[in-house]
């Protein structure tokens, strides 16, 4: 039987998720962006794959919900990904903090939905409209009866955090980045280049397909190809899905706009591998640095985000610092939750 209070007024329940015991999810109905995004005058509207959209919350319920007094962490993914972290989510809760996770449209368990639209997977071609997944699953977390929010985003999440803590500060409690993608790779001029092309393209071919991404970090991760994790392949494939124009458009228009400088108010903790490694190579390689981003962007716009920013070095950390090998995993984890413990 499901009760009152794991209904939303639209009927979308709380049921088992495909993790398993202890964890739970939902369906979050999203608005389409016909009236919610304002565009300045004289500039025409992006298009959107679709006029609504799905996302899903996921929560972590050991032996009954966590207790409320502290603020509830909301996980926020990265490109090609989506949350399967479970001892990401035992580390957080058992430190008192309820823990949530979104797979936002077109990502993970939301990617069923947004194919269904006649979408292609992961595609947007404004970054502002995950604003309304993290709008739905605010308010879904607030009436499970938490107060507070701590917002921890992970390399394409940790921008999509950044800028969501700028625009709603009265909602975010802490902000935690995990290897966040704050620039892309590459030369100052490769980047100015690589730039002008996608915009150009995202305005006249937005799907046209620019590149693909390679396949050894993620045979490194992958439980069948000798890593530590099981995830489901079909949402985080090896080498990921298409990088197309308009949307890695949306994504160098967020770094723009990071340049320019947030003002993200509540303490904020960025953390990074020590080291940017190679874009390709052996496992062991890909584990122990950085093989997605370079670290040094991250660490340059580090005061862009905001005036409140802690930085974390972890030592032989991999790209997403939760998925390293111990003992550099274990690090980053206490981390995070000493910090937290300071700070919230």
């Amino acid at each position: 039987m499901t009760h009152r209070s794991d209904m939303d007024d639209s009927g979308n329940e709380w049921t088992e998720d495909v993790l398993g015991a202890g964890f739970e999810a939902r369906t979050l109905r999203l608005p389409g962006p016909s009236g919610s995004l304002r565009v300045p005058a004289g500039r025409r509207r992006r298009p959107v794959a679709d006029d609504s959209a799905e996302a899903t919350l996921v929560r972590y319920t050991p032996e009954g919900r966590p207790d409320a007094g502290r603020p509830p962490v909301l996980y926020v993914h990265g490109y090609t990904d989506y949350f399967f972290q479970r001892h990401l989510a035992e580390a957080i809760a058992g430190r008192g903090y309820p823990f949530y996770a979104i797979d936002l449209r077109g990502y993970g368990r939301s990617i069923e939905a947004w194919a269904a639209a006649g979408a292609d997977a992961n595609m947007v071609n404004s970054l502002r409209l995950y604003q309304q997944d993290l709008d739905a699953a605010a308010e879904a977390i607030a009436a499970d009866g938490h107060s507070g929010l701590v917002l921890m985003g992970h390399s394409m999440g940790g921008l999509i955090t950044s800028m969501y803590a700028h625009a709603r500060p009265d909602q975010v409690t802490a902000l935690v980045l995990n290897s966040p993608w704050f620039d892309l790779r590459g030369s100052w001029s490769d980047r100015r280049l690589v730039t002008q092309l996608v915009y150009l393209l995202g305005r006249v071919a937005p799907n046209t397909v620019l590149t693909h991404l390679g396949e050894d970090y993620g045979r490194a991760l992958h439980h069948a190809t000798g890593g530590e994790w099981e995830y489901d392949l079909r949402w985080k494939p090896y080498a990921g899905f298409p990088v197309r124009a308009g949307w890695l458009a949306s994504i160098r228009r967020g770094h723009r706009r990071l340049a320019r400088g947030l003002t993200v108010r509540c303490p904020t903790l960025l953390c990074t591998s020590d080291t940017t490694g190679p874009d390709g190579g052996a496992a062991a390689v890909m584990l122990s640095t950085d093989a997605i981003l370079d670290v040094a962007h991250m660490h340059a716009r580090a005061p862009q985000v905001g005036a409140a920013v802690d930085v974390a070095i972890i030592e032989g950390g991999a790209h997403d610092l939760a998925l390293s090998p111990r003992p550099a995993r274990e690090k980053y984890l206490s981390t995070v939750l000493d910090w937290l413990d300071t700070k919230v």
